[in-house]
């Protein structure tokens, strides 16, 4: 009788255990407070349920049972596997790793951007003024912010929040601003059919941090490429510069023949006549004193630049660059496809990207002491790629007589150091004044400040006049006054005192410039259409970016578009893949159903 009421008891207070547990937990979370009260119920309640777990297992031995070791094993499985997964999220979150698998990196930035942004010197925020949040979008400037802490963005209602709206002058919904201290900026506008694009927000980053605006200048008059919109038109390319944060304006050297002393680059884009010995004259003229030019240069044309690119070791080949492993693609033989390019800052990060060349000629470099070249663009080697000698034939085939086999440079980076001219320090008293010399006019005054007898001395001679090393401090008025006996002693000072001629300075403090030249034997790729295709324009924007030596600016930035995988296939294929998916398959895996059921029976 005594144990059955024992047990009772120890029945009743177990039930108190879980009592006491639940209203600690429930009391510590709707008072949000975890005082006395909560925390005594709650270690009451864990306290009897021990316990009560205690007094089981002595009495009953239950923990030396096989199903209590299996469920023990199978609780404590669970529980590890709890935790490895609990921190392998939190891992996960602290230090995140992401790996890009599509084949051309779509949702990566370029190193052009990562290295912008890992570089800012200030908090910067981008404001997206949009109801709705892409999810592209927004993914997009997901991974700036992972890049640097000070990049942060945030969508905003123009509605709900119509003084902002007002403060960067939105005027419709999905417009993009940049903000950097007092600076703002619009980037783009958003809709359906236009995201967020990385270009166009990296160059704004760079733009909002650049203290200058370069000016590019565009060589006219020659039949080069105008920087306009039409056939032949360059103003793909030009609007590419403003996003960069470049003026462009044309240039007739036949008005003035000097390069203005703003230009930071001058292109000279596919000229069809030759310029004038003058003009020549003045690039020459523009790249001695530290400037950069961009030739682009057609095959059959003569430009008459050839004096001036034998100071650099290029010479423009007349052969056609034929290249045959491109007839697969629909440009044929006289478009050579470039995949191979130089260790150059303009081509660094192209790896095995496209871009192809109409028309092309080859160059041909040779070592000029002084002169650094870096070929950019090189074509397949022979039998893929040669230099056609023959361009009347209609057979394109490799003749060893006339014909340079492969490959063939097609562009070329130089670059040589421009030692500056001797500074100049003029002394205040290097122009001749009235009274460092004794003029014919002088002389009749002259015996009222010296003996009543003028002398014949006192007429213009080489001693009466200032001498190149007569020191800058002697008074005149001891020379007029002197006797004529003393005069050639008077006016000769010793050399050792301070001279008015010029100095030059000491060769610590000359300074040296770059001059660079970029020659490519082709100018149609960076005309509107083809500009946009490929790496085209990324050779076209890279190059000017470089020869702007603005080495701090990111140069171009690949569009990144997913490659087209899509299976072309006739309508009976069609048929036939249907039919297969939806009755021969399931026919046959029935049939095997059916043989197997069949042998185990």
């Amino acid at each position: 009788m005594t144990t059955i009421k024992q047990k009772q008891l120890w029945k009743y207070l177990f039930l108190l255990g879980p009592f006491f547990t639940a209203a600690g937990l429930t009391t510590g979370l709707v008072a949000d407070s975890w005082g006395v009260v909560p925390l005594v119920l709650l270690i009451t309640g864990i306290t009897i349920c021990v316990l009560w777990v205690a007094w089981q297992s002595q009495r009953s031995q239950w923990w030396k049972q096989r199903s209590t070791q299996a469920g023990a094993n199978a609780l404590v499985a669970t529980l590890a596997v709890l935790v490895i997964v609990g921190l392998i999220n939190f891992l996960s979150t602290r230090y995140q790793l992401r790996a890009d698998l599509t084949d051309t990196q779509l949702f990566t930035l370029s190193s052009q951007s990562q290295e912008l942004v890992r570089k800012l010197n200030q908090p910067l925020k981008i404001w997206v003024f949009d109801v709705t949040q892409n999810p592209q979008d927004r993914e997009l400037l997901e991974n700036y912010r992972r890049q640097s802490a000070k990049f942060q963005f945030e969508y905003v209602d123009p509605q709900g929040r119509p003084g902002l709206a007002e403060k960067f002058g939105v005027k419709d919904y999905g417009e993009v601003y940049l903000e950097s201290g007092n600076k703002r900026q619009l980037v783009q506008s958003v809709n359906v059919n236009e995201r967020l694009s990385e270009i166009k927000l990296t160059n704004k980053l760079q733009q909002l941090y650049s203290d200058r605006t370069a000016k590019v200048y565009f060589l006219q008059g020659h039949g080069e490429h105008p920087i306009t919109s039409g056939e032949g038109g360059m103003a793909q390319a030009v609007q590419g510069l403003s996003d960069k944060n470049y003026t462009a304006a044309p240039l007739n050297l036949t008005n003035n023949l000097k390069v203005p002393d703003d230009a930071d680059v001058v292109i000279v884009a596919g000229p069809k006549k030759g310029l004038f010995d003058a003009e020549v004259t003045a690039l020459q003229d523009y790249l001695n004193r530290g400037g950069n030019v961009l030739l682009m240069v057609d095959p059959n044309t003569n430009p008459n630049l050839s004096s001036l690119l034998q100071q650099w070791g290029v010479s423009l080949d007349d052969r056609l660059a034929v290249d045959v492993s491109g007839a697969g693609v629909g440009l044929g033989p006289a478009a050579p496809i470039i995949t191979n390019y130089g260790q150059h800052p303009i081509t660094q990060d192209f790896g095995n990207g496209i871009s192809f060349y109409r028309l092309a000629r080859p160059l041909q470099i040779t070592p000029v002491p002084g002169v650094q070249s870096t070929p950019l663009l090189q074509t397949k080697a022979y039998p893929d790629s040669w230099a056609e000698g023959d361009l009347q034939s209609e057979k394109l085939e490799f003749n060893p007589d006339k014909d340079l086999k492969g490959p063939l440079t097609l562009g070329v980076a130089l670059s040589k150091k421009i030692a500056a001219k001797p500074a100049v320090t003029p002394s205040p008293t290097t122009s001749p004044t009235p009274q460092n010399q004794v003029s014919p006019t002088t002389s009749p005054t002259t015996p009222s400040l010296a003996s009543p007898t003028p002398s014949p001395t006192t007429s213009p001679t080489p001693q009466n006049q200032a001498s190149p090393i007569t020191s800058a401090t002697t008074s005149p008025t001891p020379q007029i006054q002197a006797s004529p006996t003393s005069l050639p002693t008077t006016l000769t000072t010793p050399p050792t005192q301070a001279s008015p001629t010029p100095t030059e300075a000491s060769p610590t403090e000359q300074t040296a410039t770059e001059s660079r030249l970029v020659v490519i034997g082709n100018s149609d790729f960076a005309t509107d259409n083809i500009f946009q295709q490929q790496l085209n324009g990324d050779v076209f924007l890279n190059s000017v970016t470089w020869l702007s030596q603005q080495d701090q600016q990111p140069l171009s930035i690949r569009p990144k578009e997913p490659k087209n995988r899509r299976i072309t296939i006739s309508a009976a294929q069609a048929n036939l893949l249907t039919l297969s998916a939806l009755i021969i398959l399931p026919f046959i895996g029935f049939i095997s159903a059916a043989v197997i059921w069949w042998k185990r029976r």
